[in-house]
């Protein structure tokens, strides 16, 4: 199949990319730079704030990957809405078959954050033109570069002591990007996936709390952790911001999710792609081995 693939150069992106390529299928990366590109792929030039760009970038696709966010802005829910209006419009008049969307778990009944809320908002918004949109929806994704680990990973790293404030208790499944990727492969040419909503996660369900005990276990590290009770997500950013590289404001709207329990509740994925997920142990062990090879 012939594949658009936004977002190329990120942190999914570039390994799904990849992992296209492999499988035989002509991929687009599409990307703003396509000169600086250095991925798996044809590039292209395309940008969800330029609608001529991606009439060019979708023309002839058989398929479209829509891997694009923007945690870093105050705005990111404007932003998002208006790039995922643009990207359905230019998709349909590409005659693009399908559209492939990585969005985040998250029960509909409760009170979502406005990062998740947006992600549900991009869903509605990329079908909304009548192409088929197949959304995958996952929760923390454990990957070198990935900014959720990367935040577990600089924490544990870098602080001897930690106090974690309450939503450090909420429960989440995190999955390995490898087995992400694998989602993300294994829907596209599979019939029974066409427009149709999956939960995917990791084999366990766990306290963010837990994840940070598990890692420090794991790297030989015996952090104190106090669980506190109050810590507002506002003063939870500016810490997040002061011990990791991550910025106040996708701090704070990464913070702002935690508060919502992130697990699956269906499970049908695993009848359209069969396998059997990493565990958590397994996920941070391949993160590391990455960082440790990148390095």
């Amino acid at each position: 199949m012939r594949v658009l693939v936004t977002g190329a150069s990120g942190f999914v992106g570039s390994r799904l990319a990849a992992a296209l390529a492999e499988a035989g299928h002509d991929v687009l990366a599409m990307t703003r730079n396509p000169a600086a590109y250095e991925g798996a792929g044809t590039a292209v030039h395309g940008d969800v704030e330029d609608a001529r760009s991606l009439e060019k970038a979708l023309a002839g696709t058989d398929a479209a990957y829509y891997l694009v966010h923007s945690l870093d802005d105050r705005d990111f829910e404007r932003r998002d809405a208006a790039a995922a209006r643009a990207f359905a419009v230019a998709a349909r008049d590409a005659g693009t078959g399908r559209i492939v969307y990585l969005g985040g778990l998250g029960e509909d009944s409760d009170e979502l954050s406005a990062h998740l809320r947006s992600r549900r908002q991009v869903e509605f918004l990329l079908a909304g033109t009548g192409v088929p949109v197949t959304v995958l929806r996952a929760g923390i994704v454990i990957g070198h570069g990935g900014i959720s680990w990367e935040i577990t990973r600089q924490l544990v790293e870098h602080l001897p002591a930690m106090i974690t404030p309450r939503w450090a208790a909420t429960r989440a499944q995190p999955i390995a990007i490898a087995d992400v990727v694998r989602y993300l492969v294994g829907v596209l040419d599979c019939p029974r996936a066409e427009g149709r909503t999956f939960e995917i996660g990791g084999s366990e369900k766990l306290a963010y709390l837990d994840m940070l005990r598990r890692l420090a276990r794991l790297e030989g590290r015996s952090p104190v952790i106090v669980p506190v009770p109050l810590l507002s997500p506002r003063l939870s950013s500016y810490w997040l911001a002061l011990v990791t590289d991550v910025d106040v404001a996708t701090g704070r709207t990464l913070i702002d999710s935690m508060a919502n329990e992130v697990v699956v509740r269906d499970a049908s994925i695993r009848d359209v792609v069969p396998f059997e997920p990493m565990d958590f142990d397994s996920a941070a062990l391949a993160a590391l081995a990455e960082r440790a090879r990148a390095a």
